[in-house]
């Protein structure tokens, strides 16, 4: 037999808890959370250093503190959840396909669905790096499980690639448990991890950070023994002559993260090349009619309560969907150019959006004293000066709908160079 319910939310992760919070708080009662993990929480499980939360309820957490705040609230509004539950499919008219060891394969037909599924990080395959598969080879996120939650440590002298947060965090968490971290080498001229992550878990505890860096040969057949790190030209290409042998037993990869976007991709779901998560409208819809999206399975996020705030909306988003069934009104297309990597939302309807919307973006380079200038149809709408702004921190615009003119047909994201006033 086929369950139905209105509302299906596959991830229990934060943004899954949100926006499962706001269907319910906006009038959605049948409403089912799915959660491949044993318990709720998703990756802030793992996560037990402080930062969490600033935003959200105004005091620092740690990851399993904040995730434990939305999980009561959960937990108070008696929202069904699925754990230890798998998705294998889904069918572009909401018909989720799930198995489980307690109920075996079942089938579950939604009125509406929110894809919370997060993301997950780039393996050593697609790095392409020489040497064999010897054990000490993790990434960042792994380690930090094992670390966190496992108790066990990967090993004593580490060696990471890639300054993304986690890599950076890992740095001082690997420090902090008496391992001796080598060295964190990364291949761009710049850091991807936020400012405040690069100070405290780098400067404060005298790790260097080697930019234009990257591994270039892994030594050791069954256990790791060292690893070769070379200078990178402006194409990422190593300089002959610049190689340096750092003899090592652990090498933490944090090379970036994927949105886990094989359900979505499978049920036809558009997807961005850049962000590689749903092209989405302001509402946060797909191109598929009722499956919204939210969290780093839209695009990676640098806060969780940045994520907590975008899923909020995804399920008033769905909520409305499930009690109007608002058909598309005027799309409006959002774009990115000089220097602006992407926006989410791609697009919005003017027709029908709210009286504004919060547009996410981030840069493909470090500025200094520089604009993010928006355009309606060529037209200046908004100049927004900034002294500094990275790729490692997720920038965001208000959109007024009062503001942008009836009929436009194009919103242009850019950064202009020069004075900030």
């Amino acid at each position: 037999m086929m369950r139905e319910v209105q509302l299906a939310i596959i991830g229990g992760g934060p943004a899954g808890l949100a926006a499962a919070i706001a269907a319910r708080e906006s009038g959605v009662q049948d409403i089912v959370i799915i959660e491949r993990d044993r318990e709720l929480g998703g990756i802030l499980n793992q996560c037990i250093h402080a930062g969490f939360g600033l935003h959200t309820f105004g005091e620092e957490l740690t990851g399993p503190e904040y995730a434990a705040r939305f999980i009561a609230q959960v937990r108070a509004l008696e929202i069904p959840c699925l754990l230890d539950t798998m998705v294998l499919d889904l069918s572009e008219d909401r018909v989720l396909t799930v198995t489980s060891r307690k109920e075996g394969l079942q089938q579950i037909k939604a009125g509406a669905v929110i894809l919370a599924m997060g993301c997950r990080e780039r393996p050593r395959g697609a790095l392409n790096i020489p040497g064999f598969r010897c054990a000490g080879v993790w990434s960042a996120g792994t380690a930090q499980r094992l670390v966190n939650m496992e108790g066990m440590m990967p090993g004593r002298e580490v060696v990471i690639l890639g300054s993304g947060d986690i890599g950076l965090i890992m740095a001082r968490r690997m420090t902090m448990e008496g391992a001796k971290v080598k060295a964190v080498a990364e291949v761009l001229p710049y850091s991807g991890g936020l400012k405040r992550n690069i100070v405290q878990c780098l400067e404060d505890f005298d790790i260097p950070l080697l930019l234009s860096h990257t591994v270039v040969d892994i030594h050791g057949k069954k256990r790791l023994e060292g690893v070769t790190l070379a200078q990178v030209d402006e194409n990422r290409a190593p300089i002959a002559g610049t190689e340096q042998y750092i003899p090592c037993d652990t090498l933490l990869l944090s090379v970036g993260l994927l949105p886990e976007n094989e359900l979505s991709s499978s049920a036809g779901v558009s997807l961005s090349p850049i962000t590689g998560g749903p092209v989405v409208g302001d509402d946060l819809a797909t191109s598929i009619d009722g499956v919204f999206a939210c969290g780093n399975v839209l695009h990676v996020h640098d806060l969780v309560d940045f994520v907590s705030q975008e899923a909020k909306q995804a399920g008033e988003s769905a909520a409305r969907y499930l009690q109007q069934h608002t058909q598309i009104g005027q799309r409006t297309e959002l774009r990115a150019v000089n220097g602006v990597r992407y926006t989410v939302p791609q697009h919005i309807d003017l027709a029908h959006m709210g009286e504004e919307v919060t547009v996410r973006m981030r840069v493909g380079q470090p500025y200094r004293r520089a604009a993010i200038c928006v355009y309606a149809d060529g037209t200046l709408l908004r100049r927004l000066p900034k002294l500094v702004l990275a790729p490692g921190e997720m920038e965001r615009v208000t959109l007024r709908r009062d503001q942008i003119p009836a009929g436009t047909k194009e919103i242009t994201f850019c950064i202009e160079e020069g004075e900030t006033k």
